[in-house]
């Protein structure tokens, strides 16, 4: 839990532990398998899947424009990160949505 806490806090330093611990806890079993616990920006595939599973079903999001608009702002933002962490990735995304709070 310590390591996923420490990732999102690269992007975000007030970052919740109670929220990362849920997305963690949500997340489960994908993140055992190393290319499972990542989200790579360059597939689109992923990035649906990212919208369809995160956005649309556990945070609620019927818009898929800002869903969309979302997952892109943050592809821009761990741009440098060659390993995008999924934890840190759908704690980027919720955060901006505004959706946070419904993670607590």
């Amino acid at each position: 839990m310590a390591n996923y806490l420490a990732d999102v806090q690269k992007y975000d330093t007030s970052a919740d532990e109670a929220v990362v611990g849920n997305i963690v806890k949500h997340l489960g079993i994908a993140l055992r398998n190393r290319d499972s616990s990542l989200v790579s920006c360059s597939d689109p595939e992923e990035l649906k899947r990212v919208r369809e599973s995160w956005c649309k079903k556990k945070l609620g999001v019927a818009d898929d424009a800002a869903a969309d608009a979302a997952i892109e702002k943050v592809c821009q933002a761990m741009s440098s990160d060659n390993t995008k962490d999924r934890v840190t990735f759908y704690y980027l995304v919720a955060k901006e949505l505004g959706k946070l709070k419904a993670l607590a």
